[in-house]
């Protein structure tokens, strides 16, 4: 693959997956007296609510797997209502990626994405990676964090880029 190695594809997701569990952690602390309510929360009545953000962000990284498995996609079909849901979840997505390997060559051949309403995609597995998965994944992550955001929880882009944290330094005065 050219501009993604499979290892740093894997480390992506999953790191960024960890974001995502501690996005909801500080959203069911910030609402602790109801932390499950988070879930209905919106940005705007026409779009998803946060359950269903956290549900599309995993089937990104859940369909990557399946692909690398030669199986076709399946999106994830689980209604968000409890932190611990949304933990378990998660937690599954990470160890479904723990397992797989890929070939090089698997991101030449051509896969098929179901859009519904007799529409569909053929990319090339790299174009599905990078123009359907990565932006998709990145899409549903930051509209989880806006809608917590929103609803007033005190994150911000430290939080967001939770994976850059150990690698920050410090310069000696």
């Amino acid at each position: 693959m050219k501009s993604l190695k499979f290892k740093s594809i894997k480390s992506i997701f999953i790191s960024r997956l960890e974001t995502l569990e501690h996005l909801i952690q500080q959203g069911a602390k910030h609402f602790r007296s109801e932390p499950d309510n988070i879930f209905e929360l919106q940005l705007i009545s026409d779009m998803h609510a946060l359950g269903t953000q956290v549900v599309f962000t995993c089937n990104q990284p859940h369909n990557f797997s399946l692909w690398c498995k030669g199986k076709r996609n399946q999106n994830i079909d689980i209604n968000i209502n409890t932190v611990s849901q949304a933990k378990e979840l998660i937690c599954e997505v990470k160890t479904h990626l723990d397992s797989i390997t890929i070939e090089d060559s698997k991101f030449s051949e051509i896969t098929t994405v179901e859009l519904g309403d007799s529409m569909y995609l053929e990319l090339s597995g790299q174009e599905y990676l990078e123009a359907f998965l990565i932006p998709n994944f990145y899409f549903h992550l930051v509209t989880a964090y806006d809608i917590l955001r929103m609803s007033g929880v005190q994150i911000g882009k430290r939080d967001y880029m939770l994976h850059l944290v150990p690698k920050v330094k410090q310069r000696e005065a």
